[in-house]
């Protein structure tokens, strides 16, 4: 997977602790379940193949990329085009579709991870879950990266299952340089696993992540805070964070991954 020296690329037109927005241009392809992998009792990790990933670009450790499912009596589910900046269902009907972090991928191999948290009934779960090998679906995007660079002296992953993806692959990043504060709630402790980074990392697996922020203290130096999970859980975890002497919330992200009570829920929980 060429991860790092994707970012190092897209790292050295950045100064270096300036958070950069990067663009892509639409993609979307057919890619077939290869195989399976139950990580744990909550996780299943599927490979993705497909002919080519030769323009998949993801340059940001919390990217999302559209997996869209095929609907009833469908083999392939029906792939978007753009039209005047919105995606475009011709020939077929809408597919179902949800957003997942790409662990990672293969470009010459044609090969893409990605990893469900079964912590409740969806499509999405059900499918990782069931799928036969060889089965179609589409993923489609990343339309754009948030990059965040490695050389900030600390950093902070906060999250909930919906969350270890993008904690995982940004561990997987960070240089042996970085000092990193990791904190996953997790419902159930068989669901915890050895997360591999050359990095300095404190994880702590916790009950709730709002009480262990409480017990956090902003660091000296330069940092930036990610957190990410359930949309109510997300939002006070951010009063918490703001409130503490020294944050700097230009050098934050909070974002909403799921909401219970609603399907498909996605936002991202910026400064009033």
């Amino acid at each position: 997977m060429s991860i790092p020296s994707t970012v190092e690329a897209v790292a050295t037109n950045l100064n270096p602790l300036r958070v950069e927005r990067v663009r892509h241009g639409f993609s979307s392809r057919h890619m077939q379940l290869m195989s399976r992998e139950i990580v744990s009792p909550g996780f299943v990790r599927v490979t993705l193949g497909s002919a080519d990933l030769s323009n998949f670009k993801s340059v940001g450790f919390d990217d999302h990329v559209k997996l869209l499912l095929p609907v009833a009596g469908q083999e392939k589910p029906t792939l978007a085009t753009m039209v005047d900046g919105r995606p475009h269902f011709e020939g077929g009907p809408r597919p179902i579709a949800r957003d997942f972090t790409p662990v990672r991928w293969d470009h010459a191999k044609g090969t893409m991870v990605l990893e469900f948290a079964m912590h409740e009934a969806g499509p999405a779960a059900q499918w990782a879950a069931t799928a036969q090998i060889g089965q179609w679906v589409g993923i489609a995007g990343p339309r754009g990266s948030m990059v965040v660079p490695e050389a900030f002296e600390w950093h902070w992953l906060l999250g909930d299952a919906s969350a270890l993806p993008a904690i995982e692959r940004r561990l997987s990043e960070l240089p042996a340089t970085a000092r990193v504060t990791v904190r996953v709630q997790l419902d159930h402790v068989a669901d915890q696993r050895a997360l591999a980074s050359a990095a300095q990392v404190d994880l702590q697996w916790v009950d709730s992540l709002d009480a262990a922020a409480q017990e956090l203290s902003i660091p000296g130096g330069d940092g930036f805070v990610w957190a990410a999970g359930e949309h109510n859980d997300m939002a006070q975890l951010r009063r918490t964070l703001l409130a503490k002497p020294g944050v700097d919330a230009k050098r934050m992200r909070i974002a909403a991954y799921w909401k219970r009570g609603e399907v498909a829920h996605h936002a991202e929980l910026s400064e009033d």
